[in-house]
């Protein structure tokens, strides 16, 4: 999977230089909660980033279809567009307003819609029958900030949410002893001393 490279001063207003976590929250909004908190009490909120993680999709199918819905959906779009084009005609036709041109170029639009609309459904062969409306959205959302601040931050959360503070400190432990358990379980290769005839 590509993706497009990210412009540079989009880069670095995405980026800390030493972001360590001021905590992780289920939902968005206690994200945002939690930095509007830090906001209100003078926190230096331009060195803070949420990060959403864990990303999934999800994709909500919302009903059949159908030639005849897809044939209706096409004339539609081409009735609204045939509406646009003809309303534009006549501001800039030197007789004036003629409805029955508009009337035309509606009635062109739903049928060019329509054609349109069944020629790209027939393209599918039925291997997508239905309408659906998807979204991406994070599990979880990681509270940054940089180092030098990360200090104040864990200390003005732990006044707003003690108890989630609590939970915060035991989630850090709980990380820094698997990391320690990881390191213990593969040791680095020890070093041999250097051949003295070489």
């Amino acid at each position: 999977m590509s993706s497009q490279p990210m412009r540079p001063g989009l880069r670095a207003a995405l980026s800390l230089e030493y972001p360590m976590s001021l905590g992780v929250h289920d939902s968005y909004e206690e994200a945002q909660k939690a930095v509007d908190y830090l906001s209100d009490h003078e926190f230096p909120v331009q060195d803070v980033l949420i990060v959403g993680t864990d990303l999934k999709q999800l994709e909500r199918v919302t009903g059949r279809l159908t030639q005849g819905r897809v044939i209706g959906a096409g004339a539609l779009s081409g009735m609204w567009l045939g509406l646009f084009v003809g309303i534009i005609f006549s501001v800039f036709d030197p007789t004036g307003l003629n409805v029955a041109s508009i009337i035309a170029t509606v009635l062109f639009g739903a049928v060019f819609g329509a054609i349109w609309a069944t020629v790209g459904y027939r393209l599918t062969k039925g291997q997508r029958d239905f309408t659906s409306v998807s979204q991406v959205v994070a599990a979880k959302y990681e509270v940054l900030c940089e180092h030098k601040h990360v200090q104040r931050g864990r200390e003005l959360l732990s006044q707003m949410d003690p108890m989630k503070a609590a939970q915060e400190q035991v989630r850090i432990a709980r990380e820094q002893e698997q990391a320690r358990a990881a390191a213990q379980q593969h040791p680095s290769e020890p070093r041999h001393p250097a051949d003295p005839s070489i």
